[in-house]
């Protein structure tokens, strides 16, 4: 008998809004890690595009994410590029109920990002440079952050976002869940996993699910 989300400790709003969508058996990495993560376990994951991490680390993050203030988000994802961002966004909204998802990115309008701040945001999923713009306009403060996502670390280490990563997670809350995804682990994604994961548990999933 497979397990179903149910199984895995997902409440039953969030498996009404998958089923909804036709997802009723989680993915591979789903199933290794969601437990893991509903129990607030820092988690380091080596999965591929395409293998449903986002719902790995999107449902427990939903599930357990605070009521944020403006200004002052409680849950972060990172992620290195604006469709990644947007992708994640779109895949979170579709079952968050009331959690607000906000993301920000560059190249486009501060107006939209600013006002969405202004109004609350509890999960904000953000390209690392944007972010450090706002937070230096006081626009936006990490302080109350205490779950952080790194998407796609290995492609943040490629495109030399690490030195921002570092300065944005020295600004959530030492007692944070910090999970990482990534397509290799070592160099500097193992670097980064060294110093700020605590006692994480790894689960590796090889191929794409499409």
């Amino acid at each position: 008998m497979s397990t179903t989300f149910s199984d895995l400790g997902v409440p039953a709003t969030i498996c009404e809004a998958l089923e909804r969508r036709g997802i009723t058996e989680p993915f591979e990495i789903q199933t290794a890690t969601i437990s893991d993560l509903l129990a607030r376990r820092d988690v380091c994951g080596r999965a591929p595009t395409g293998s449903g991490k986002t719902l790995a680390f999107g449902i427990p993050l939903v599930t357990q994410v605070d009521k944020a203030r403006p200004r002052h988000p409680r849950a972060l994802i990172l992620a290195p590029t604006r469709e990644l961002a947007e992708q994640i966004s779109t895949e979170l909204r579709s079952f968050s109920g009331k959690t607000r998802i906000g993301v920000i990115y560059g190249g486009v309008g501060y107006g939209p990002q600013l006002k969405a701040l202004r109004e609350g945001i509890d999960i904000l999923v953000a390209c690392p440079g944007r972010l450090e713009d706002l937070i230096e306009q006081g626009s936006v403060n990490l302080s109350e952050v205490d779950h952080v996502v790194l998407d796609e670390a290995d492609r943040m280490a490629d495109m030399g976002f690490m030195p921002s990563v570092r300065r944005l997670l020295d600004q959530t809350q030492d007692e944070r869940q910090t999970v990482l995804f990534s397509a290799t682990l070592d160099g500097d994604v193992a670097k980064l996993t060294r110093d700020y994961l605590t006692d994480p548990v790894r689960h590796e999933v090889g191929e794409e699910t499409p």
